[in-house]
């Protein structure tokens, strides 16, 4: 999802790597609300996780149609992930991230 860069500063007769993050604040939250999008639709691809999801956290279709753009109901989505191991596994998977974006873009969004 995000972009991280590598640096390579030689300094003769050394080198040293230094990460670097390019990303703003609002490109971080950008892209963990796209993340929180995809595993969303994930999980209702499936009706008894679907089912789990509106009984754990308490949200309901009415409030995923009017308020799934807010940061508080896509936090909800993505702690409902990682609540679950075995979910947040298969939903890293089949979104193609690792298991860590997930709970970083959660944290991102709960802040």
């Amino acid at each position: 999802m995000g972009c991280s860069l590598r640096l390579t500063v030689y300094v003769f007769p050394r080198s040293m790597t230094i990460p670097a993050n390019l990303q703003s604040p609002a490109m971080v939250l950008a892209d963990a609300s796209e993340l929180a999008l995809a595993a969303l639709g994930w999980i209702l691809d499936d009706m008894e996780r679907a089912e789990r999801l509106l009984a754990l956290t308490g949200l309901t279709p009415e409030t995923l149609r009017s308020d799934i753009m807010t940061a508080h109901v896509q936090s909800a989505v993505l702690e409902f992930l990682a609540n679950h191991e075995p979910d947040l596994l298969a939903a890293s998977e089949a979104l193609a991230v690792a298991p860590t974006e997930l709970i970083a873009a959660q944290r991102a969004l709960a802040s």
